[in-house]
């Protein structure tokens, strides 16, 4: 994911005086080196206030080289671009490096700028950039990204007397640049050290890693660019980041008013960042103690820098303002007494951690602010935020690549290093000694059949049944009866997924990772292994085997056996040939589907959500219906998958179930977030979000598109109650659509997503409507369509009452699971950004 720096109409309000110039930030540190580089240029580009010099033009500080000694190629445009810096972009055909003499050594920012220059076809350029260290991009294109231009920068520990910075085009390709920026920044600017999250406790050696910036907001202020920041950063707006749009409102006092502390510095963050913040809103609620929650779409296999910049601007006294900052799920900081910790009112306090995705949904990252309830008063305060990338093990920003892998390097002259790396090669030769001679004493030993170290789980015995514990409140889960089909060994499990390959992985959840295995017999399967590491997975483990123990419908998913031996937990479910649904949407080179096929994967889902509802003893509230959980076989037959989050409904005498919020951003219930009060009415929302997004062909949550559009759920309801939703439908739909056909499945779609739950209608009527909207489009199929007298197109039929239990039962046994046996799912699994 990427900022896209500088949006038009911002600047524009900027550059007219947004940001009053009485109140400008100057900065006080200067750094020592300040490379400013327009790429191809044959001319000085002034663009927000900085002066960019050509690259053909440095001096003997800078320089660049082809690695195979030939020219790189430039071009200019002078009319289609958006800015001047991106009036002009050097191509290279070969392997290039620019290298720069650094003067100080320490944390340095590089920039990069990228803008697809038209009429030159460079949208399908491949572009790898590394340093000496860290690989910065790899392999990246303007195919998949929704941008015109490009801005990147990143944070690296320069520790010699140079940095080059190589650009590698592809085979058959070419990689550009259009700006290039190296700046030194303050040796206190990042630390070395932050506090970890899950597990909680010290984080020790950020300075040996590199980091990409993926958000920097101005919380409840205006856009902040180069000329007005004291590091030349840019801070976004975080509107367009609010989960709930009322739980927040913005304050602002005079920049002037901010004093800096000997422990923060102007270089930490701009007087602009201080001076604004959001506070908590009008969520419409009873209950105040809510949270303000911004979400953010990033990368599930990275590790991420998080600093909160906060200053009480809004506290008449000290130790009146305390709250709690959560990150995802985890309290960051509880009972922050922001005044105390910062010294005085409207004094500027940061803290950094470090953390991974949220356990609920991979890709997301959430941070919360919300009150402490012991304080006296009700209020939260966040005034910045950013969010970094951190480097992986292969020391990369993107993907596993290693520099050394993608470019050969000449030795570094450090004796240091060859020591170190001469002992690390002596420990890891004597590990692999040991761990080949443990092998070896396993293989030989009898595998002992044992209990799952999932401790809630005690599996045993070759079958399931689901019971309670009469010692304990803790659901258990013991092994007794045939009902939970086939038990496998786990030498079975490896045969089946070459030693869990992973060629062979389908997706990453919660609890762990899901991989396709084959039996001995050509029979395809979806093995999901569970991680005892994963407190969440466990949870979500016991949830889904308690409910599909239960459960059996041709429109859910269906477990076929499952495997405990080893300290492992594995549930094997029958293989599902087409996936998911959301692959078959956006973002894979599947054909489009046509408007009958996606009709009845809505159809077929809804008739498993109403089943959920309606069809067991207790009603069920799926509580994370989404495309990634909907999954299609080979005949394109939609089932509901993932029970991990799964609750059983209210009682009779009760309305909502009280429940922690679970689920994913983008399609939560506003009302349950707000509320935390859960009801079928939770998936019904959900549910509208899935219709949308099988309309509309686009990601429930986009921040990288306009702030009206960002969530789909409000964008696709602005146009529907204009009647215009054909103007936002997937483009491969226009003109081959019924109008009434779409105007039913639009006015279904809005009525799942009201605002309260109570004027959304149940499972059983959005199935009714939505098989109505599918007999309408048959109709006028068959209506314009030569007779081919079949039984497919029947005209003029009206509708009878629902039967909302035709394909439907309570509990399958035996040879009455004929539907359950032909099914072909798998839970939550193909998507690695599922859940």
């Amino acid at each position: 994911m990427s900022i896209v720096k500088w949006v038009f109409v911002v600047v524009s309000l900027f550059i007219l005086g947004f940001v009053g110039t009485n109140t400008t930030t100057y900065a006080t540190f200067t750094p020592a080196d300040n490379y400013l580089i327009a790429c191809g240029s044959s001319q000085n580009v002034t663009f927000l206030g900085q002066t960019y010099t050509p690259d053909s033009l440095q001096s003997s500080s800078v320089s660049f080289k082809s690695q195979e000694n030939e020219n790189s190629f430039v071009i200019t445009s002078n009319s289609t671009a958006p800015f001047p810096i991106y009036q002009s972009a050097r191509i290279f055909t070969t392997t290039t490096s620019y290298k720069f003499d650094i003067k100080q050594e320490g944390r340095h920012f590089i920039r990069l700028h990228f803008y697809p220059i038209p009429n030159q076809n460079l949208s399908s350029a491949s572009i790898t950039v590394v340093t000496e260290d860290f690989v910065l991009l790899h392999n990246f294109n303007f195919h998949d990204y929704n941008g015109t231009y490009l801005f990147k920068e990143y944070a690296i520990n320069v520790t010699s007397n140079s940095l080059a910075i190589t650009f590698i085009p592809a085979n058959n390709s070419v990689a550009f640049v259009n700006a290039i920026e190296v700046v030194s920044v303050p040796e206190n600017l990042i630390s070395d050290q932050a506090v970890s999250l899950s597990p909680s406790g010290p984080f020790n050696g950020l300075s040996e890693l590199a980091l990409e910036t993926i958000y920097r907001l101005n919380m409840g202020g205006p856009l902040i660019t180069a000329q007005n920041d004291t590091l030349g950063r840019t801070w976004e707006n975080d509107v367009k980041y609010l989960h709930v749009n009322s739980s927040a409102v913005n304050v602002s006092v005079d920049p002037s008013n901010i004093k800096y502390s000997t422990e923060v510095a102007p270089e930490i963050a701009p007087n602009y960042v201080y001076a604004t913040a959001q506070t908590m809103g009008d969520a419409n609620v009873a209950n105040v103690n809510f949270n303000i929650t911004w979400v953010f779409l990033v990368d599930p296999n990275f590790s991420y820098f998080v600093r909160i910049h906060f200053c009480d601007i809004v506290s008449k006294s000290l130790n009146s303002l305390i709250f709690n900052l959560y990150i995802n799920t985890d309290i960051a900081l509880g009972s922050l007494d922001l005044s105390n910790q910062a010294g005085h009112l409207d004094v500027p306090y940061y803290r950094d951690f470090v953390c991974k995705t949220s356990v609920d949904d991979p890709s997301v990252l959430t941070v919360s602010v919300g009150p402490d309830t012991s304080a006296d008063v009700i209020n939260a305060i966040m005034n910045g935020l950013e969010i970094m990338k951190i480097s992986n093990e292969a020391r990369s920003l993107t993907g596993l690549s290693s520099v050394e892998s993608l470019l050969v390097l000449p030795p570094k002259k450090n004796k240091a290093r060859i020591i170190i790396g001469s002992v690390v090669a002596g420990v890891g030769v004597l590990a692999f000694i040991i761990l080949c001679y443990c092998c070896l004493v396993a293989r030989k030993s009898k595998a002992v059949h044992q209990g799952s170290s999932w401790l809630p789980l005690p599996l045993y015995g070759n079958s399931l049944t689901v019971s309670k514990m009469s010692t304990t409140s803790q659901s258990c889960i013991s092994l007794a009866t045939s009902n939970f089909g086939r038990f496998f060994t786990f030498q079975e499990i490896m045969e089946a997924t070459n030693k869990f390959d992973e060629t062979l992985l389908l997706g990453v959840g919660g609890f762990g990772r899901v991989y396709k295995g084959t039996l001995e017999d050509g029979t395809n399967l979806a093995v999901k292994r569970g991680n005892p590491r994963s407190e969440q997975g466990q949870a979500e483990f016991r949830t889904e085997i308690e409910m599909l123990s239960k459960l059996r419908h041709r429109h859910l998913v269906s477990l076929i056996g499952y495997c405990d031996e080893r300290s492992e937990m594995i549930l094997v479910y029958e293989y599902m040939a087409n996936g998911p649904l959301r692959s078959h949407l956006y973002g894979t080179d599947f054909p489009p589907l046509s408007w009958k096929q996606r009709l009845e994967i809505c159809i077929g889902a809804a008739r498993g959500l109403h089943y959920l509802h309606t069809g067991a003893a207790q009603s069920i509230i799926h509580r994370d219906v989404k495309t990634t959980n909907i999954l299609l076989d080979e005949n394109f037959v939609a089932k509901v998958a993932d029970f991990g989050l799964s609750k059983a409904g209210p009682a009779l005498d009760q309305t909502h179930v009280s429940t922690a919020v679970k689920g994913s951003f983008g399609y939560l219930d506003p009302e349950y977030f707000r509320r935390q009060q859960l009801t079928e009415k939770s998936d019904v929302y959900s549910f509208g979000v899935v219709l949308m997004e099988v309309l509309c062909t686009r990601p429930a949550l986009n921040p990288v598109l306009p702030r009206e559009q960002v969530n789909i759920a409000e964008w696709a309801m602005t146009w529907q109650k204009k009647g215009m939703l054909d103007q936002i439908m997937d483009k491969n739909l226009v003109g081959k659509v019924n109008f009434a056909s779409l105007k039913k499945f639009g006015e279904t779609a809005e009525k799942c997503l009201a605002e309260y739950g109570v004027d959304r209608p149940s499972m059983g009527d959005i199935l009714w409507n939505l098989e109505y909207a599918l007999q309408l489009e048959e109709t006028s199929s068959a209506l314009t369509e030569p007779d081919d007298n079949s039984t497919n197109h029947i005209r003029g039929i009206e509708l009878g009452p629902l039967e909302p239990f035709e394909n439907s039962v309570s509990m399958i046994e035996g040879d009455d699971a004929e539907d359950a046996a032909n099914s072909a799912v798998f839970s939550q699994l193909v998507n690695p950004r599922g859940r």
